[in-house]
This record gives structure tokens, C-alpha cells and sequence, in this order.
């Protein structure tokens, strides 16, 4: 069990004091006092030490079932003895400018949070290390912990549409580049699989709306009353992440446009070269075919200077279309 308990403590009056070492004690040590509470972490813990830790704090079957399956859309539950929260840090891979979900569960109740994190996505000590660098904020007890986490995930979105909007950039030049400067032969291939980097993002900030307005009211317990402004802040971030990303998509959505034209365009000018060349081409065929089809009669057939003037015909009529499609930018 101690093997994916991450870190467990018990934090009094906005301090760390480590507790004992079994999870029962703890608790009633932190619940005695009334003005304490016990942070547990578990990373990628099994179906057996989630019902230990069930078990001990009095956690709702379905949210624990929830917990274990890690893929879950970010939502907000009320149960009888606890607060149950959803929530997806998104992860920006540079090597191959992906986006990727992890995800975060938490169980808030009387005097106790429970954290569980799948994925290398978010790892909770560097938030560990704000909140007790901030006691005035640790005073509010579990729902302190909560923003703690919604900050830092929602603050990081932000990080990743910024990351997002430079490969946008990137891809946009590519797009309007001069023909013949870049290969833009996978270009729709790389459009179509940025705009999956882009839904995969919306998956995840998208749905957290909801449960970050509902943090910031005043209708769900286990909930300090002084933290709506924390949680407002939250949602104001996210409102901005949100925002950000839908005109990444939308901007998206233009280059594709424009691309699929640049395309099109590309296409009637091979088609007008490739139909100013075939008609180029048909009239010496066409002259060749009438002289060549061994008749008796035929015009200038026995004049010494037929075939050079036959030729000297092919070639001027050949010149001539090739000045008229020259000069309507055919070729």
C-alpha cells in the first residue's frame, strides 16, 4: 500500500505535521481537533488498495469505480460523505507536437482529501509545495487543496495553447508558403492531425466549465466559504484557456479552407497547361494524319516544296497557339 501513497499528511491551521502511519489513526487525529485535515496521494493505485482506502474514509462505490477506470469526462459529484472531482491536465510532447490526457480524481470530505492521479501528467508535489508556502490558503482545509489543483491544471492549459498557437503558426506559413519553396505534400495530413491535437485539448478544458462555475457559487458543501473567489479565478482562467483553443479551431478551420483552394487552384492551372499543350499537339498530329491516310489526289502532293511547307505550317500554327496561351497565362 505504501507503495502508491505518494505522500500522506495531516495539515493544521494551514501547517504540515506528519501523522501516524496508519490511515484510521490519521484521520481521527486530524478530525479531533476540527480545525485539521488529512492529504493522502496515490498514483495509479490498484482495485485492491482503493477499496483499503474506501474502506477506510467511507468513499462512494461509484465514484471509486469511477476512480479506477481513469477515463472519465471532468465532472463535479455530490454524495452523501464526499465531494467527488474529475479533472484532465492535458501534456504537450515537443518531440512530436502531440497532445495527451492524463487524468486526476479527487474525494473531498469531512477533515480528509484523496488524491488519485493516472499518468505522468500532473504530478501534485510542486503543488504540495505552494499550498504550504501559503497557510492563509491551507487554513480553508480540503477545498483549499481542490483550487490548489484546478489552478495549476488550468494554468497549464493556458501553457499548452500557447505551445499550440506556435505550431499553428508554423503549419499557417507552411500553407501560404510560395509553390515549389516547401513540401506541402502532407500538408492536409498534418491540418487534419492538429485539429485532433485540438479536440483532444477541448475534451479536456471544455467540460471542466461546468464544475468550476458550480465551486465558484455557494450550492456545494464540503466546500469552504471563502474560496468562491479562488474557484471564480479558476473559472475565469479556464474561460480564457476555452477561448484561446476555439480560435485556434477556428483559425484551423480557415487554413484548411485555404488550403483545399491553393489545392483546387493548383489543380485548373496543371489543366489548362496540360489542355494548352494537347492542343498544341493536335494540330501537326492532325496535318500528319491527313497526309499520312496515301490518297492520290491530295492538295500539293507532288510539289517539290510540300513537305518544308507542311512543316514550316505545323510550326507557325504551333507558334501562334503557343504566344495566345502564353499571353492568357495558359503556360
Amino acid at each position: 500500500m505504501r507503495a502508491v501513497i505518494v505522500d500522506c499528511a495531516i495539515y493544521r491551521d494551514g501547517r504540515r505535521t506528519e501523522g501516524p502511519a496508519d490511515l484510521s489513526d490519521a484521520l481521527a487525529e486530524a478530525r479531533a481537533t476540527g480545525d485539521a485535515f488529512l492529504w493522502i496521494g496515490l498514483y495509479e493505485p490498484t482495485e485492491t488498495e482503493v477499496a483499503r482506502v474506501s474502506s477506510e474514509f467511507g468513499l462512494h462505490p461509484l465514484a471509486v469505480e469511477d476512480a479506477l477506470s481513469a477515463h472519465q469526462r471532468p465532472k463535479l459529484e455530490v454524495y452523501d460523505d464526499s465531494l467527488f472531482a474529475v479533472i484532465k491536465p492535458v501534456v504537450y510532447e515537443h518531440l512530436s507536437d502531440t497532445v495527451t490526457t492524463d487524468e486526476l480524481v479527487a474525494f473531498i470530505g469531512d477533515s480528509f482529501v484523496v488524491t488519485v492521479r493516472h499518468g505522468e501528467g500532473a504530478p501534485l508535489a510542486a503543488v504540495r509545495r505552494r499550498l504550504e508556502a501559503e497557510p492563509e490558503v491551507l487554513k480553508h482545509g480540503p477545498t483549499a487543496v481542490l483550487y490548489a489543483i484546478s489552478d495549476a491544471v488550468v494554468d497549464h492549459y493556458i501553457d499548452v495553447a500557447g505551445e499550440l498557437q506556435d505550431d499553428l503558426e508554423e503549419l499557417e506559413t507552411e500553407v501560404f508558403a510560395p509553390t515549389g519553396t516547401v513540401d506541402t505534400k502532407n500538408t492536409a495530413s498534418r491540418i487534419y492531425t492538429f485539429k485532433r491535437q485540438i479536440m483532444e485539448f477541448r475534451r479536456a478544458a471544455g467540460p471542466l466549465s461546468a464544475p468550476m462555475a458550480r465551486l465558484a457559487s455557494a450550492e456545494v458543501p464540503f466546500v469552504h466559504e471563502h474560496s468562491q473567489p479562488f474557484f471564480r479565478d479558476v473559472s475565469d482562467h479556464l474561460t480564457r484557456a476555452n477561448e484561446y483553443v476555439d480560435g485556434l479551431d477556428r483559425l484551423l478551420s480557415d487554413i484548411l479552407s485555404a488550403h483545399l483552394a491553393q489545392v483546387g487552384v493548383r489543380q485548373n492551372d496543371d489543366m489548362r497547361k496540360i489542355s494548352a499543350w494537347a492542343a498544341m499537339a493536335a494540330v501537326p498530329t492532325m496535318v500528319a494524319g491527313i497526309y499520312g491516310m496515301n490518297f492520290d489526289h491530295m492538295p500539293e502532293l507532288r510539289w517539290v516544296w510540300a513537305y518544308p511547307a507542311v512543316i514550316l505550317l505545323m510550326v507557325a500554327v504551333v507558334f501562334g497557339l503557343y504566344r495566345q496561351f502564353k499571353r492568357r497565362g495558359w503556360l
